[in-house]
C-alpha cells in the first residue's frame, strides 16, 4: 500500500509541473511512512516540507496543491494536511479488508518478496574454533546468523549459508596438548598441565574416546583414534574432529544447518594465503620494517598500518582473513555478511583494507558484517558463570537442554545484536504473558482453538464467504489487527536489508497483543453468520502471519497449549 501511496503522490508532482506549479527536477521515490496514531490516517508522507523551497510556496500550501493534484483512487478514503504539512492517507475500509485477501491466498508465502532478485549473498556465522563446546555467544551468533539467512532467502537473494574453521595456529596446538596430558593420566592442576591448556571436562571425556580408538563421523572428516599418547599430531587430529562433530551434534539440536564448511587450514595448503600477499607486495602497499612486512591499511581509512609477516616468521591472524575473503569474492559472491562477535570489532577496518590494497575489484565497505555484543546468563535473580561439561562458561546446550529450542532461539535473537543480552532462564521457561516467546505461541494456538471450536458447534466456513463479508470488521480493535498484518511485508522486507532480525520478533509480539486484545474484547464465535466468517477470517489471518514470522525466526508455531 505504501508503494501505490508513493505512486499517487509521484504523479500529482508530475500534474503540478506540467500546470507550471513545481519545477521539473522532482524526486524518483516519495518517503511514506506508517501513523503512530490512527487519528491520523494509515499512512503519511512529508513530500510537500522537502519540496516547498523549491516550488518557492508554503508546504502546507503546496500540500493543499498536491491533494488536489492526487488522482482519484479507492482505496484512499480522503487525505488531510497536519503540522507543518504533512499529507495524512485514510484508507478504505475496504483497501483495509483486502489484507486478508492477500494473506489466504498466498498463506505461506505472504511477505516474501524478490528483492534480492536471486542474486548470490553468503553468510558466514559461529565459526567457532574447534577447541570447545559451544558457548552462549556462539549460540547468539548462531541464532541471529540462522535468521538471517531465513530473511534473505524469504525476500529472493541465494543464500550459502557457511562455517569458517580455524583450524591452524596456537589454540589448536594447545587442545592438542591438553588431550595428550589427559591421556598421560595428567590433570590440570598437575605441575606438567601446559600453561595454556583447556581445563574442561569435555577434554577427558576426547582423551578417553582417543585412547579406546573411537571413530569419529564429522560432517566432513573421519578419525579413528590411534590410542598413541605419544602421537601429537594423531591427537591433534582426532581431537579437532571429536569437537567439530560435537559442535555439528549442538547446532543439529538448534536447528541450524550449513551448506558449506571452509578450513583455513585449505588457505595454506592450496597456497592461497602467499599468493594474497605476492599480489600486495606486487600492488605497491607493503613494505618491510624491523625485519616485519607491513601492509599499507593507512591507505584505507585504518588508523595505523598493519603487520603481516612477523619478524619471527609466520603470518598475522588478519593475513588469512584477506585470502578467506578474497576467496568469497572469486566465488562470485555479490553481498557478503559476517555474523561475529563484538571481540571483531577490530578486525573490520583492517580486513576492507586489505581487500582494496587487492585491487581486485572489491567494493569499499565489503563485506557487511553484524557483531553480536555478550550474552549474560541469569536464575534467580543470579548470573550463572560456569557450566562444568564446559570448565569456564555456560554452553548452548545447557540452554538448549534447560529452557528448549525454541525460547532460547527467540531470547538470542530478539534484541539487537548490538546490545548486550540478559537471558533470564525463569522468563524463559515461565508460562505467562510476560514470556514474549509464550505470549506469541499463546496468539498461534490461540488462533488454532477457534477452528477447532466452530467444528464442535458443527458450523460451517469458507474462505469464499468470509471474503464476501469482511466489511463487517468495523470495531477499532478489529482495524488495529488490519493495520498490523499490512505491515508485516514491510518488516520482512526491512530486516532483510538491514540484517536485523530482531524487527521480526518486535513486530510478533506487537501483533500476539493486538490479537489478545481483539480476543478478548470481541467474540469470534458469534450467532449473525457473516460477523462470525469475517472475525473467523480475522483470526485464521493472523495465525498465518504469526505461522510465518515464527518461522523466520526458526521457532515452531504449536496447535494447542
Amino acid at each position: 500500500m505504501k508503494e501505490q501511496v508513493s505512486q499517487l503522490i509521484l504523479q500529482a508532482l508530475d500534474t503540478l509541473v506540467q500546470q507550471g506549479q513545481l519545477p521539473g527536477d522532482l524526486p524518483d521515490r516519495v518517503q511514506i511512512d506508517r501513523t503512530r496514531d490512527p487519528s491520523h490516517g494509515d499512512l503519511a508522507s512529508n513530500v510537500a516540507l522537502g519540496l516547498a523551497r523549491a516550488a518557492g510556496k508554503k508546504p502546507r500550501e503546496l500540500a493543499a496543491l498536491i491533494c488536489e493534484a492526487l488522482p482519484q483512487a479507492g482505496f484512499i478514503a480522503r487525505t488531510e494536511i497536519a503540522g507543518p504539512g504533512f499529507i495524512n492517507f485514510f484508507l478504505s475500509g475496504a483497501s483495509s479488508q483486502a489484507v486478508i485477501q492477500r494473506i489466504l491466498e498466498q498463506r505461506e508465502a505472504f511477505g516474501t518478496s524478490r528483492l534480492g532478485e536471486g542474486r548470490k549473498v553468503q553468510v558466514e556465522y559461529v565459526s567457532a574454533n574447534p577447541t570447545g563446546p559451544l558457548h552462549v555467544g556462539h549460540g547468539r551468533g548462531a541464532a541471529v546468523g540462522d535468521c538471517i539467512c531465513r530473511l534473505l532467502q524469504a525476500t529472493g537473494w541465494n543464500v550459502t549459508r557457511e562455517f569458517y574453521y580455524n583450524d591452524a595456529g596456537q589454540q589448536i596446538t594447545n587442545l592438542a596438548l591438553s588431550v595428550q596430558a589427559r591421556c598421560k593420566g595428567l590433570g590440570p592442576g598437575d605441575p606438567s598441565w601446559p600453561e595454556d591448556g583447556y581445563r574442561g571436562d569435555y577434554i577427558e571425556e576426547v582423551a578417553r574416546a582417543y585412547l579406546r580408538g573411537d571413530r569419529i563421523d564429522a560432517t566432513d572428516q573421519h578419525v579413528s583414534g590411534a590410542a598413541d599418547p605419544e602421537d601429537l599430531d594423531s591427537i591433534r587430529r582426532f581431537a579437532v574432529a571429536y569437537l567439530r562433530r560435537e559442535q555439528d551434534l549442538d547446532l543439529q539440536a538448534f536447528a541450524v544447518h550449513f551448506d558449506n564448511y571452509f578450513l583455513e587450514s585449505s588457505l595454506y595448503d592450496n597456497g592461497e594465503v602467499e599468493a594474497t600477499v605476492q599480489r600486495l607486495i606486487e600492488r605497491g602497499h607493503t613494505y618491510e620494517l624491523d625485519g616485519a612486512l607491513w601492509l599499507r591499511t593507512t591507505d584505507f581509512g585504518d588508523d595505523k598500518d598493519r603487520v603481516m609477516r612477523k619478524s619471527e616468521g609466520g603470518y598475522t591472524y588478519f593475513l588469512p582473513d584477506v585470502a578467506y575473503h578474497l576467496n568469497k569474492w572469486n566465488r562470485g559472491f555479490v553481498r557478503v555478511i559476517n555474523e561475529q562477535g563484538a571481540d571483531h570489532h577490530s578486525t573490520v577496518t583492517r580486513v576492507r583494507a586489505g581487500l582494496q590494497a587487492l585491487e581486485s575489484g572489491i567494493p569499499e565497505g565489503w563485506p557487511d558484517y553484524v557483531l553480536h555484543q555478550m550474552v549474560t546468563v541469569m536464575r534467580d535473580g543470579e548470573e550463572v558463570k560456569l557450566s562444568k561439561r564446559a570448565g569456564s562458561y555456560v554452553t548452548l546446550r545447557d540452554l538448549i537442554d534447560e529452557v528448549g529450542r525454541d525460547a532460547t532461539r527467540y531470547f538470542l535473537a530478539a534484541r539487537a545484536a548490538n546490545s548486550q543480552l540478559t537471558f533470564d532462564i525463569n522468563l524463559a521457561m515461565s508460562q505467562s504473558n510476560d514470556n514474549p516467546v509464550y505470549y506469541i505461541q499463546y496468539a498461534h494456538a490461540r488462533a488454532c482453538s477457534v477452528m477447532r471450536r466452530l467444528e464442535e458447534q458443527g458450523w460451517e466456513w469458507t474462505e469464499e464467504a468470509a471474503l464476501a463479508n469482511l466489511d463487517a470488521l468495523t470495531e477499532e480493535h478489529e482495524k488495529a489487527l488490519l493495520r498490523q498484518l499490512d505491515r508485516y511485508p514491510e518488516v520482512v522486507a526491512s530486516a532483510a536489508t538491514s540484517n536485523e532480525p530482531h524487527g521480526v520478533a518486535t513486530y510478533l509480539r506487537e501483533l500476539a497483543g493486538d490479537f489478545h486484545t481483539c480476543y478478548n474484547a470481541l467474540k469470534v464465535l458469534v450467532e449473525e453468520p457473516g460477523l462470525r466468517d469475517a472475525r473467523i477470517a480475522l483470526s485464521e489471518a493472523v495465525r498465518q502471519v504469526i505461522a510465518n514470522g515464527l518461522g523466520l525466526l526458526g521457532v515452531s508455531a504449536p496447535e494447542s497449549m
